[in-house]
């Protein structure tokens, strides 16, 4: 089984590649530094692999896929492009056996996003039992280390010196048009976008994500304890993984899962005001993991092999 990482060289495919690299069964098709963007040779090997997995910007992951000709490549996309495209299985098999049926049926998978991922994770289990109506007003709170900036990000932040801006978190997506919107609509269901904030902060790879509820926005008297058990019946792993609480103190440090594959969810708060969550790695469950998550299911193995739990 052959396996070509467009893209390789970036942050994600990176780290599929340390993924992958040494295991049985599988070989890693490269192309030397000097033909890495070299169309025809991006084309060769596109056309020559059992399974191309896209790490690249949008555009580059659509061009990719138009140089596809070989009718039994298998394709998964880490990037936006094709995460609501028809024809595409959405990568996250967590969130129902169909979902997982589709991955392991499919030619083409589209990798969730990060943020998108964790927000996904926590509203779509209630939108599908029916306490969170699809007409729901939401918001959604996501800090991420600055892995998640790509290589670009990843140089400033550890550049030395640098801006001291950079020691404090900092908001983006000001403007409300985030790449992410569209699947965070799109997968669950929603009638209406979320009202998107997220925060970059100066550590490596992790995040945080929250979805803020009033008790009236819930339907069919669900309260906290509906959530929790909503949670705990969907997410019993092994690499979702339903959690009692991520406090430690009173405070849920975002870099607690960095460097692994997996991810926690919770319902805290109480009374009247609620609080979804959700904890992983920007890099793992949120990127490169479930990239790799998906192969596993896509060749019928063990979909933890060669994750970090």
């Amino acid at each position: 089984m052959t396996v070509f990482i467009d893209g390789s060289a970036g942050t994600t495919g990176l780290r599929i590649h340390e993924r992958l690299a040494g295991r049985k069964g599988l070989t890693l098709a490269t192309l030397p530094e000097s033909e890495r963007k070299n169309a025809e040779s991006r084309r060769r090997a596109l056309n020559c692999c059992d399974i191309a997995i896209l790490c690249l910007p949008d555009g580059a992951a659509v061009e990719a896929v138009g140089m596809i000709e070989n009718p039994a490549v298998r394709v998964i996309d880490a990037s936006t492009a094709h995460r609501t495209a028809p024809g595409w299985a959405y990568g996250f098999p967590e969130l129902s056996p169909d979902f997982r049926q589709s991955i392991a049926r499919s030619g083409r998978v589209a990798s969730p996003g990060c943020h998108a991922g964790g927000f996904i994770a926590l509203v779509y289990p209630l939108v599908e039992a029916g306490v969170l109506p699809k007409t729901a007003l939401l918001t959604c709170h996501s800090i991420t280390g600055y892995s998640g900036g790509g290589k670009d990000m990843i140089s400033q932040y550890e550049s030395c010196p640098r801006p001291e801006s950079l020691g404090a978190p900092r908001q983006y997506g000001l403007a409300q048009v985030h790449k992410h919107l569209p699947e965070m609509t799109a997968i669950p269901g929603l009638a209406h976008a979320p009202v998107f904030c997220p925060i970059v902060a100066d550590f490596y790879s992790g995040m945080v994500v929250t979805v803020p509820l009033h008790k009236s926005q819930l339907s069919r008297g669900a309260d906290l304890a509906a959530i929790k058990e909503i949670y705990r019946a969907k997410y019993a792993g092994p690499l979702v993984r339903y959690a009692e609480t991520l406090s430690e103190d009173g405070f849920i440090p975002a870099n607690a899962l960095s460097g692994t594959d997996v991810m926690q969810v919770t319902a805290q708060g109480g009374g009247e005001r609620i609080l979804l969550i959700s904890r992983f790695d920007n890099l793992g469950k949120g990127a490169s993991g479930a990239a790799v998550q998906c192969l596993n299911i896509m060749l019928g193995e063990d979909e933890t092999t060669g994750l970090i739990q």
